[in-house]
């Protein structure tokens, strides 16, 4: 989702949206997030529709698919964890910032059930919805990875695409074992063993 889209702009026809197509447009959004938190994103778009008080056209005239409203939603969403790796872009150590980041991550995609699968299927599809989310979040990871090898902490062939696509993993491992709170600090440190620079 563009930021254009964000704001109440119709992005096919380049025209702002109607005040009564902006208000639906942001039920749904708001519908879609309860219900993405309650029942994940695996949820039925119809009850999403209900919930907002639309029909499933009006939802598929907003969003064509599954995944661009998931991407609508996470985009709203992407400020905090933003916020967060410009904070700790001035933390005194590197690697450790990233590792912090990178557990920011794994805890955000935790909110929406499939939200991590989802993601791992965008990368590999190529879809065009979540890649506009994800490039934000390897921007900001870019950063910190970029600082971390300068600090002679972390490998120098490492790239952010595999980090996120590690860290997404970690996020669905973490979602099909909710019995174990320890799993994500247990994984990222296995994880940063094999990154750490020799």
């Amino acid at each position: 989702m563009t930021a254009e889209a964000a704001q109440g702009y119709d992005v096919r026809s380049a025209r702002p949206k109607r005040a009564d197509a902006r208000r639906n447009y942001e039920r749904l959004l708001a519908e879609a997030r309860t219900a993405f938190t309650e029942h994940g994103t695996d949820v039925a778009l119809e009850d999403i529709a209900r919930r907002a008080g639309v029909g499933i056209g009006t939802l598929y005239r907003h969003f064509p698919n599954r995944t661009a409203l998931i991407g609508a939603v996470f985009y709203g969403e992407l400020d905090a964890l933003l916020a967060r790796s410009r904070e700790l872009a001035r933390a005194p150590q590197p690697c450790r910032a990233l590792i912090d980041w990178l557990r920011a991550v794994i805890d955000h995609a935790g909110t929406y059930r499939g939200l991590s699968r989802a993601f791992l299927c965008a990368a590999a599809e190529g879809s065009a919805e979540l890649t506009r989310c994800s490039e934000p979040i390897h921007r900001a990871g870019s950063a910190l990875l970029t600082r971390a090898q300068q600090a002679g902490s972390v490998r120098a062939d490492v790239e952010i695409a595999d980090l996120m696509q590690l860290t997404n993993a970690i996020a669905l491992a973490v979602e099909q074992s909710p019995d174990d709170p320890g799993l994500a600090d247990r994984l990222l440190t296995l994880t940063f063993t094999g990154l750490k620079a020799r």
